[in-house]
């Protein structure tokens, strides 16, 4: 029987703007079948035809780069300046990958009596579960190396934002090589993505979403030994050194921590600062964030657009104590839509839920320091371990610290964490595996190791 469509909303507007289908247990099954298929002739295709079909890939987003970005922006709410550059950093992933996709080598290993080779050899059908915070790049990230190691690609989108990644299957269906190389299939987690997750014939699922869904899927891939990879939450810590460029660091905070509304597993909303230094970075970080402007995501003058809906909004507004102290507290607009403007903590004691739990919403906690063994302390004070930032002059205390941060990716005196060319993903309960760089081709295959006997 068939389930009843998936209606898309407007998080700006609160209109229904899209219905989408709903996959089936079965159907899912259909499609894993075809993926298995397909995978068995992609992986014989010669490289340059696989390479081809991966910067074809890259070239059809550029070519509906405004369409795919406007989806984005009215599914997610996402401002429509970020969505074109998201958009533009999905093509890039897969030229990334397309060009790596001939570089991944295995060794030649000498032994007393024979060698060994080693070889990366795919993994078969990928199951990919994205998010609905950033859908088409997290989506990309995992996407373009599965293909490129040799798999075939089963995409799940988050049911709140699928619009933008149901096109780009509709798209790359348009081009593809092999029927059933790549499929998205939309629908609820308890039952699309369990039916990924169960069906021994996916083996590997990648997850991006909250620590506390990703357990479940460990737990739930441990049946078939399915290979996981898990990008989950993040309570990640802006360091400020007394020493470091104090205005530098109070100006990009703001993207630090607000950026997507928020919404954002790497948000740096733990800012920890040294006291010497703390009433000149509050100064420059709360006028920083009056700047930015809240509104309509189609206008290319919005900074911040709402949250992606009712029930989201009620939960980041479940973290705002009336008693907490807040530094500044902005205006949303009025109307229709799931708004909500930056709110700025003084947390000394840095025990508020606000301070400890990820808020995935518009809340930075400000938190004074004294010396360098109490910033890494506090860094270190969360079961989360994603992202974070350092900010001085001194290189060796940058590198000095960042060694003893428990966290998977640090920026020194920069709020970035994601390049294509580098590695990302988390440690502690911020996930497992990498995704990105040249350990995201090798975390889509397994390595295979052939022994020749030669003293014969």
């Amino acid at each position: 029987m068939a389930n009843p469509p998936i209606s898309v909303w407007n998080p700006a507007t609160e209109d229904q703007i899209a219905e989408v289908h709903s996959f089936t247990r079965d159907e899912v099954t259909s499609a894993i079948a075809k993926a298995e298929a397909a995978q068995r002739l992609w992986r014989l295709l010669p490289i340059a035809e696989r390479q081809a079909f991966l910067f074809a890939v890259a070239d059809i987003v550029d070519r509906h780069r405004d369409e795919l970005a406007a989806l984005e922006s009215r599914d997610v709410g996402k401002p429509i300046r970020a969505a074109r550059a998201e958009v533009a950093g999905v093509a890039s992933c897969f030229r990334y990958y397309a060009g790596a996709l001939d570089k991944s080598h295995g060794d030649t290993i000498s032994l007393d009596d024979g060698v060994s080779l080693t070889f990366h050899e795919p993994i078969g059908v990928v199951g990919i579960i994205t998010p609905w915070n950033f859908p088409l790049p997290i989506a990309s990230w995992n996407i373009a190396p599965a293909l490129a190691a040799g798999n075939s690609v089963i995409v799940k989108p988050a049911t709140l934002t699928p619009l933008s990644t149901h096109r780009l299957g509709e798209l790359i269906a348009g081009i593809t090589p092999i029927d059933g190389l790549f499929q998205v299939v939309t629908g609820a987690g308890s039952t699309v993505g369990a039916a990924l997750i169960e069906d021994p014939r996916v083996g590997k699922i990648s997850f991006t979403g909250s620590t506390e869904v990703g357990r479940s899927i460990l737990r739930s891939s441990a049946d078939t030994m399915k290979r996981v990879t898990l990008e989950l939450g993040g309570k990640s810590a802006n360091v400020v050194f007394a020493d470091a460029d104090v205005a530098a660091a109070a100006a990009a905070a703001p993207w630090a921590v607000f950026d997507n509304s928020g919404q954002d597993c790497c948000a740096r909303s733990r800012i920890l600062v040294q006291r010497s230094v703390l009433d000149d970075f509050i100064d420059g970080f709360v006028a920083a964030t009056k700047a930015l402007r809240i509104g309509a995501p189609d206008s290319t003058d919005t900074d911040l657009g709402p949250l992606v809906s009712a029930e989201h909004r009620e939960t980041v507004a479940g973290f705002l104590d009336p008693g907490l102290d807040y530094l500044y507290r902005g205006e949303a607009p009025e109307g229709r839509g799931h708004w909500m403007a930056p709110h700025i903590v003084l947390d000394p004691s840095a025990k508020s839920r606000a301070a400890v739990e990820e808020v995935f919403g518009p809340v930075a906690v400000v938190i004074p320091f004294d010396t360098e063994e109490e910033a890494v302390a506090l860094a270190n004070d969360s079961i989360y371990g994603l992202s974070g930032s350092i900010w001085t002059r001194d290189v060796a205390r940058s590198l000095r610290v960042a060694r003893q941060i428990e966290s998977g990716t640090l920026s020194v005196n920069s709020n970035s964490s994601i390049r294509v060319q580098t590695p990302f993903g988390g440690v502690k309960q911020s996930g497992m595996g990498r995704e990105l760089g040249l350990e995201g081709l090798l975390n889509y295959s397994e390595l295979k190791t052939v022994y020749l006997k030669t003293d014969v």
